[in-house]
């Protein structure tokens, strides 16, 4: 009998290790649909510099959160032997590999703000501190209970703070941060002529669609695979990601008025906004969560390309920062029973909790690329602005014509 119950532990742990890398794989996948997705909507000039960006952030947030920020948010480190992190055939290393491709998104979601005008190495020093200090520091005290807060709200609320998969911790904080740093760099040069605003049209519609496309089929790994472990996986939660997403599109078609940059960020709206629930809403609740967050997007983005201050190049901010706050608040909402949610939510510890993420991302953005500004300018000269990203850093273009 014992050793039937020790292979059966060895099965279920091993499982839960392969459930678990499925899913670290698919979101590090994301990260291609990030960079393709900036491909198709930056000028030809800057291609380059996307790709570059996207896979060094990578590199650098993987660093950043191996040495200091997965022990900030769950004081775990990996200075033991070989033998003690391979236990429970690796499941922690797994669930670092997992944890860190969401906090390596951070950077990724920040890029496409910043694109065409940003210095390369001082937003890479930024990608640093960012993984290393602010978003861990938001993260432990959502999904691993530090300083009290969720107790706090809990015993204040009736509940915790909810987000099942992110849309705050992740996405919210990710667009607030992308807002800060687009706040600093300011306009692109040419955006205005004549006193008026012109708008850059994506140099790539199809890079831009298959950014879209990898971008939805990774997210299904994001939003499921939070369960971290096959007993604690749900149809539920790949069904209202599917919902969410169809909302999205349909809102955005409608509302963009058939415009392919707006259908295809259309699903990507409606995603954000419904991983915080995904896991106590209905089906038809998360449909409409996405219809909302597709207009939301439309309508911001539009709004924001009349704005002489704000140059968000992907719209990250309405995207990621202001659906991924729809989403914690959606998540108090129709995750009540009373709408055919799960029940075990409260608004007001929604509210709060969403509040809470983007107070810590706009104090960290602050600081950091306030700092980061002081020991080195983060934009780049008027003449390397003009010549692009590309040739400027890289020298290199896209294509070679010869």
């Amino acid at each position: 009998m014992q050793e039937i119950n020790s292979a059966v532990e060895t099965l279920v742990q091993s499982s839960n290790t392969y459930f678990l890398l499925i899913g670290a794989i698919m979101v590090f996948a994301m990260h291609a649909g990030f960079a393709f997705l900036e491909v198709g909507t930056v000028r030809h000039k800057n291609q380059v510099n996307a790709l570059v960006k996207i896979i060094t952030d990578f590199a650098i947030s993987c660093i950043a959160y191996f040495f200091i920020g997965y022990w900030i948010a769950y004081d775990t480190t990996f200075f033991s032997s070989a033998s003690e992190l391979a236990s429970n055939n690796g499941y922690d290393l797994v669930k670092f590999f997992f944890l860190m491709t969401f906090a390596a998104a951070i950077p990724a979601i920040i890029s496409g703000g910043i694109a065409e005008r940003a210095k390369f190495y001082p937003f890479l020093m930024a990608s640093a501190l960012i993984v290393a200090f602010v978003y861990p520091f938001f993260e432990g005290i959502i999904w691993n209970g530090n300083y009290g807060f969720q107790t706090w709200l809990e015993n204040t609320t009736g509940a915790p703070f909810h987000d099942f998969a992110g849309s705050v911790v992740v996405h919210g904080v990710g667009g607030w941060l992308a807002f800060v740093a687009v706040y600093f760099l300011g306009l692109r040069k040419g955006r205005i002529k004549d006193n008026r605003l012109i708008a850059f049209a994506p140099s790539n519609i199809p890079f831009l669609a298959l950014g879209t496309w990898i971008l939805c089929i990774g997210w299904f790994g994001f939003n499921v695979m939070s369960a971290q472990s096959m007993d604690g996986i749900s149809g539920l939660v790949a069904m209202n990601s599917l919902m969410a997403m169809v909302g999205g599109i349909i809102a955005a078609l409608w509302a963009g008025k058939n415009d392919p940059g707006f259908i295809h960020n259309g699903p990507l709206a409606g995603l954000v906004a419904v991983c915080a629930g995904s896991d106590v809403m209905h089906p038809i609740g998360s449909l409409f969560v996405g219809i909302i967050a597709g207009l939301i997007f439309v309508y911001l983005f539009t709004k924001m390309q009349q704005s002489k201050k704000i140059d968000d190049v992907l719209g990250v901010w309405p995207l990621h920062g202001v659906c991924g706050a729809w989403g914690g608040i959606a998540a108090g909402i129709f995750g009540l029973d009373i709408l055919g949610g799960l029940g075990g939510v409260s608004f007001t510890a929604q509210l709060i909790g969403t509040a809470a993420g983007i107070i810590v991302a706009l104090v960290g953005g602050f600081i950091v690329y306030g700092l980061v500004n002081k020991l080195s300018t983060i934009r780049m000269s008027e003449e390397e602005e003009y010549h692009g990203a590309d040739l400027s850093i890289h020298s290199i273009g896209s294509v070679n014509h010869d």
